[in-house]
């Protein structure tokens, strides 16, 4: 695995909407099994910067490179499902393109679901949600992993899990890994590189480096002393 290659760079990008300015000179790059978080309040612009690397919106100014053979596995923040539609997991699977049932039983055993395959979509857990939707995204066997808010509705049983699964992920498949949060809680301890945007990039480095920073701090105030006392117990519980 060639962990200098670049999967995607965004440079110097802006986007403008209706005169609002969502995201200024901000520049990003997404390397070949490395995890890249942005984090951010609402309202930051990061899910502008997202549709931008998926290709799905192009800035007004700025250059985005992608390795033109990448794949792209996308997991959504949000997924609403009619209560009436009757759907199973395995037929929500197949959407995707892929229709094999040993495929799709593949994929859910690599993030702990295998025992969903048959259950209707709208009785599954706001946690088992989140691993069906990261098993869509295996489905492409991704270079390049978005994960949008990848634990929002999880406990904080399932968020250290899913944190844990999410890196044996970029181990198995050798992938980039690009996820985004605005919540800090736990997500310093499962990144190798962190992106503080508010429309503009604030700060960015390693999360030890970025938790010090005077802009991180500014932005999440008393906040972001707290989740570096949960980032610092965690960061150093895995590495005892």
């Amino acid at each position: 695995m060639n962990t200098n290659e670049i999967l995607v760079q965004v440079q110097q990008v802006n986007v403008t909407f209706d005169q609002y300015l969502a995201l200024q000179n901000v520049s990003l790059t997404v390397k070949r099994g490395e995890i890249v978080t942005l984090i951010g309040p609402n309202g930051a612009g990061k899910s502008t910067l997202v549709k931008i690397v998926l290709g799905l919106l192009s800035p007004h100014t700025g250059n985005v490179h992608r390795d033109p053979e990448i794949r792209i596995g996308y997991m959504p923040q949000h997924l609403t499902i009619d209560p009436v539609l009757p759907l199973t997991v395995a037929r929500f699977l197949t959407l995707s393109g892929v229709t094999q049932t040993h495929l799709l039983q593949q994929v859910l055993a690599e993030v702990g679901a295998t025992h969903l395959l048959t259950r209707p979509l709208q009785r599954i857990s706001g946690g088992e949600m989140r691993r069906v939707l990261l098993a869509r995204a295996l489905l492409r066997e991704p270079d390049l992993l978005v994960l949008d808010e990848p634990i929002q509705g999880v406990d904080i049983t399932g968020q250290y899990e899913l944190y844990e699964l999410i890196a044996q992920l970029r181990k198995r498949y050798g992938c980039g890994i690009l996820m985004v949060s605005h919540d800090l809680h736990l997500v310093m301890a499962a990144t190798d590189y962190v992106i503080c945007l508010n429309q503009q990039v604030c700060c960015n480095g390693r999360p030890e480096a970025v938790t010090q920073h005077p802009a991180y701090l500014k932005l999440f105030g008393d906040r972001a002393g707290r989740d570096l006392a949960i980032y610092t117990h965690h960061h150093h519980s895995q590495t005892v």
